[in-house]
Parts: structure tokens; C-alpha cells; sequence
């Protein structure tokens, strides 16, 4: 790293913490997909239940009985959540793989000027 400017020694930095904070945001994005899919189910499955079913809900460590309809909102409630925030880091994660293509970029056609063999990488 010694023949390598510090210009670019900055701009591989970036690129490193570009990436961390990419693959941050892709588990999140992962997380959030998989609750919006179990609520999905959950609500697949209440749709399927008679109107008059005891429904229960967990709350911490504790299960509580509550009306199908009540179930039903709280559970789309939460559904719409998840996919705004789903889409909220594909927006995020859309930037930064734009940011992290153009660090790529800048540093490969720095170290073509300077001649470095690094440039081959």
C-alpha cells in the first residue's frame, strides 16, 4: 500500500465502508422481507378461520385473545410497514452499489494513470 497515493489509499476506504454498509443494509432488507412473509402467511391463514374463532395473539411472553377483525387490521397494519421499510432499503441499497460502482470506478482509473500493477485487480 505503500506505492499506492493516499488519494486512492482514501477512496479504497470508502469503498470498504461502502460495502460494509451494503451488506448492513441487505440483511435488514432480508430480515424485514422474511417478517413480511411470515405476516403474509399469518394473514393467509386468519382469512381461512370462521368469524366467530377464538383468534390469540402473542404479546411478549403473554397470549391474549382478540377478534378476528382486530387481528386482521393489526396484521395488514404491520404488513404495510414491513414493505415500506423493504422498499425504503432497496432505495438505500440501490445508492449505495451506485456509490460503490463509482469508487470501483475512480480508483481502477487511478491506478491505470498512476501504472500501478495493483491496476490489473
Amino acid at each position: 500500500m505503500n506505492n499506492i497515493p493516499p488519494k486512492v489509499q482514501n477512496q479504497l476506504a470508502m469503498l470498504q465502508q461502502v460495502q460494509q454498509q451494503l451488506q448492513t443494509i441487505m440483511q435488514q432488507k432480508a430480515s424485514f422481507e422474511m417478517a413480511a412473509k411470515e405476516a403474509k402467511k399469518a394473514g393467509e391463514e386468519l382469512a381461512n378461520i370462521k368469524e366467530d374463532a377464538e383468534v390469540y395473539v402473542t404479546i411478549g411472553t403473554v397470549m391474549m385473545q382478540k377478534d378476528k377483525e382486530t387481528v386482521s387490521t393489526d396484521l395488514n397494519d404491520k404488513i404495510e410497514t414491513l414493505e415500506l421499510r423493504v422498499k425504503s432499503l432497496e432505495k438505500q441499497e440501490k445508492a449505495l452499489q451506485t456509490k460503490f460502482e463509482q469508487l470501483q470506478q475512480q480508483i481502477q482509473s487511478a491506478m491505470q494513470v498512476a501504472g500501478s500493477p495493483e491496476s490489473a485487480n
